[in-house]
């Protein structure tokens, strides 16, 4: 890290922290108001100068003040910032969200997402637990009518998920209750990634011995149990960046809402973040995502220490206001592991 002088500090602190405040570049007697340092505009010309020089300001036009650059924004959320913790309310107010939803993934990560917008005023996202790690606790299909089947799967930790599938043949809801007898048998307590070769090795083990029943339970369970490759990503609040004055350019509009539509990039972004630990903040540049440059995102995986299940976070302009937005990811992070590890969520 680049190293300053606490006076070089202090300057570039108040000009960061005004600009996330106003957006406008910020002058030197603006600076000098704001600070305890006792010098002079002039003074602080000179320091912003340097602090230039060395790339973590830049001046728009010869008679404005300064802005920061991604690298200045870089030194002081490492270095500066002094983050605000949320009050007693807003905690309970995050907790209560959760307090009446049912044991469903789905709507568990569509509640975070919307968290983490409605508190940062930004973008949130989530990324669940992949369904491939998912270990069954139980699972059952229900016919909802001709070829057309609920599939329920219930997992170690309680979480409900369902897919709905569509299959060419008529199963009867009794065909459909031996089914899922025998298949929770089989594959009660195997992660779905370890679903496939269960059902090779049953069919090659008593390929003579099936009757027609047991040729469709396993039929069924390898078009239904075998899980997808790809990750879901929930995505709340995409309106929000509308009104930063960043996004007025309308193809980077475009290139942003398209990275929220299509998701394969952002989800290998949040993938790389999986490997650290804790809260992680990524500005557009570092991520090689030409869409969401000019935009900085705030991450944290939740879930057991060593076995991360899943990563959240918040997308915004770099121009964030870090000091409540990061204890934002932080604490509704926590709350959603302890979520996944409580008895909150009941099978069914």
């Amino acid at each position: 890290m680049t190293t300053l002088s606490e006076r070089d500090k202090k300057v570039l602190k108040i000009v960061v922290k005004d600009y996330i405040s106003v957006g406008e570049p910020v002058g030197s007697r603006t600076v000098a108001k704001k600070s305890d340092l006792n010098l002079s505009p002039a003074t602080i010309r000179n320091v912003m100068a340097d602090l230039e020089e060395i790339g973590f300001l830049f001046q728009p036009h010869t008679s404005a003040g300064r802005v920061p650059t991604e690298k200045g924004f870089r030194f002081f959320v490492d270095a500066l910032l002094d983050l605000q913790e949320l009050s007693g309310s807003e905690r309970e107010e995050i907790r209560s969200t959760y307090r009446d939803c049912k044991a469903d993934m789905s709507e568990l990560m569509r509640r975070t997402s919307k968290i983490l917008s409605a508190f940062s005023h930004y973008t949130g996202i989530v990324m669940p637990p992949p369904l491939r790690e998912t270990i069954i606790k139980h699972f059952e299909f229900i016919r909802l009518r001709k070829g057309q089947i609920l599939a329920i799967f219930v997992a170690a930790s309680g979480l409900v998920q369902n897919r709905v599938v569509e299959m060419e043949e008529d199963l009867s809801q009794n065909e459909l209750d031996k089914i899922t007898h025998y298949l929770n048998d089989l594959l009660t307590g195997l992660p779905l990634r370890e679903v496939r070769e269960r059902i090779v090795e049953e069919m090659k083990r008593e390929k003579r011995a099936y009757d027609d029943l047991l040729q469709r339970a396993l039929r069924l369970g390898g078009e239904v149990l075998i899980p997808e490759e790809e990750r879901d990503l929930y995505i709340e609040g995409q309106a929000n960046i509308l009104d930063e004055p960043e996004f007025a350019d309308l193809e980077r509009m475009k290139g942003l809402f398209k990275a929220f539509e299509e998701k394969v990039l952002l989800v290998k972004m949040l993938d790389r973040s999986m490997k650290a630990e804790g809260v992680q903040i990524i500005f557009g540049s570092e991520c090689e995502m030409v869409a969401i440059e000019g935009c900085s995102l705030i991450t944290s995986t939740y879930g057991p220490p060593g076995s991360f299940l899943g990563i959240l976070g918040v997308i915004g302009p770099v121009r964030m206001d870090y000091s409540r937005v990061i204890p934002v990811v932080d604490f509704t992070a926590k709350l959603l592991t302890d979520v996944l590890g409580s008895e909150w969520s009941r099978p069914l």
